[in-house]
């Protein structure tokens, strides 16, 4: 079984939910996490930063977050599960485009200290393209 980084196996469901819906890791947000190929889409970039949470990948998170509006330190939260991403809205951020804006929801689970909680993450985020590269620039 081949493994790409961010720890997937290769064939496994892509965590985004996939583009084209169902598309492994490997066809879908495992090549962008792993810095092979950029995203070729604003809503592309939003899908594979959700899957960078979603596999641990802070690196990937970093690189793709616009350095005017980046911390210092990018991590990632073991305790939390994301288990669902809708997309709600795309406005422009097409691979012609130099921005975007994607609204969507992430869905996450917690039982590390005692009872199961549940949530979700609900942004309209912005993107632009620097150095012909989308990168996340902040929530509206």
């Amino acid at each position: 079984m081949s493994l790409l980084r961010g720890g997937l196996p290769a064939d496994a469901d892509c965590p985004c939910g996939g583009v084209p819906q169902g598309s492994s890791w490997s066809a879908c947000c495992g090549p962008f996490v792993s810095g092979e190929a950029p995203a070729p889409t604003a809503e592309r970039l939003m899908r594979s930063r959700y899957s960078a949470y979603a596999v641990g990948s802070a690196d990937h998170l970093f690189r793709t977050w616009h350095a005017r509006t980046r911390p210092d330190d990018v991590d990632t939260d073991d305790r939390v599960r994301w288990v669902g991403l809708d997309v709600v809205d795309v406005v422009a951020g097409s691979a012609d485009d130099t921005e975007g804006v994607v609204e969507f929801r992430a869905h996450w689970v917690s039982d590390d200290d005692g009872p199961t909680r549940r949530g979700e993450v609900h942004e309209r985020s912005t993107f632009t393209r620097r150095g012909g590269r989308w990168v996340y620039v902040a929530a509206e």
